[in-house]
């Protein structure tokens, strides 16, 4: 048998072998989903979300951005589905276009926070000392200041943009990330298994990121959908007081914003909408973490 043909055998058998693991643990997944409603009604949810962002990237019955789509604060009707603004644009098509925006910005936000708020929590909890004092120092000074107002602040310091409001939205929670995280490698770093992981020879980073904090990682996870649903709040609310995203780009709170003041005037789709497409998702999020706590964290059990 030749050396490619025995690299081959080996490689489509290790695929062989996830792939009956994979399948193995289907019953496992099922029945994980089986113990909470809550996880089951988030997960539809997003995905629900998910698709729908991905189908307005690419599918609006109008063009999003344009006007005079249709007459000014038309209603809802079989051809404009969410009625039109007071510039004629089609509030259904903007309301489509803006998930996808609000999506990218949410998992930004809490993948950065995530990650730079989980690495800097565990090195404060494993090594103390001056690691701990300064970033429980950075904890407090963020604390100290409310999240909208925060945000508000940083936004205006650097400027519009996508990017920026991420970047915003991942400072204003990744203290939050540092405290769970900390919290947990704190209480556990003189367990029996971190010793034994210290006996055998491990150095302290690996003791601390390939030991510790992966059997800390529940609480951890299970925040990220509350964070989520908070983000997107919080995203709203900036394009509601029309800072962070630049003008013209369909996003929920700025599309919110827009309508307000028709609302007392009888035109109330303009808001309402894009008012139900936050409220869905931070529901759908808040559901999911929900589900994942009681199903991650023993004592909720």
């Amino acid at each position: 048998m030749s050396e490619q043909t025995t690299l081959a055998k080996n490689q489509f058998g290790s695929l062989g072998d996830w792939a009956r693991s994979a399948v193995g643990r289907l019953p496992y997944w099922r029945y994980v989903l089986g113990k909470s409603l809550s996880l089951q009604i988030g997960i539809v949810i997003l995905l629900a979300y998910v698709v729908v962002a991905i189908v307005g990237q690419f599918w609006t019955p109008y063009n999003p951005t344009a006007t005079l789509a249709g007459e000014p604060f038309l209603s809802p009707s079989s051809e404009y589905w969410f009625g039109t603004d007071r510039v004629g644009s089609d509030v259904f098509s903007r309301t489509l276009r803006a998930a996808g925006l609000d999506l990218m910005i949410t998992a930004g936000a809490v993948f950065l926070a995530l990650i730079v708020g989980t690495t800097i929590g565990t090195l404060a909890g494993y090594f103390g000392g001056a690691v701990d004092f300064v970033a429980l120092r950075f904890l407090e000074i963020f604390q100290a200041f409310p999240g909208l107002l925060l945000a508000l602040l940083v936004v205006q310091a650097l400027g519009r943009g996508t990017e920026n409001v991420i970047i915003v939205l991942a400072l204003v929670g990744m203290p939050y990330y540092l405290l769970f995280s900390r919290g947990e490698v704190l209480s556990k770093k003189n367990w029996q298994f971190a010793e034994a992981a210290r006996m055998v020879g491990n150095g302290p980073f690996r003791v601390a990121f390939r030991h510790l904090l992966p059997n800390s990682f529940g609480p951890i996870l299970a925040y990220t959908s509350v964070n989520a649903a908070w983000v997107v709040l919080l995203t709203a609310s900036l394009g509601f007081l029309g800072v962070g995203i630049e003008p013209g780009k369909p996003e929920w709170g700025a599309m919110i914003s827009r309508g307000q003041p028709q609302i007392v005037t009888g035109e109330w789709w303009v808001s309402f909408f894009p008012g139900m497409a936050v409220l869905g998702l931070s529901t759908g999020l808040y559901l999911l973490g929900d589900g994942l706590r009681d199903v991650l964290d023993p004592r909720s059990r």
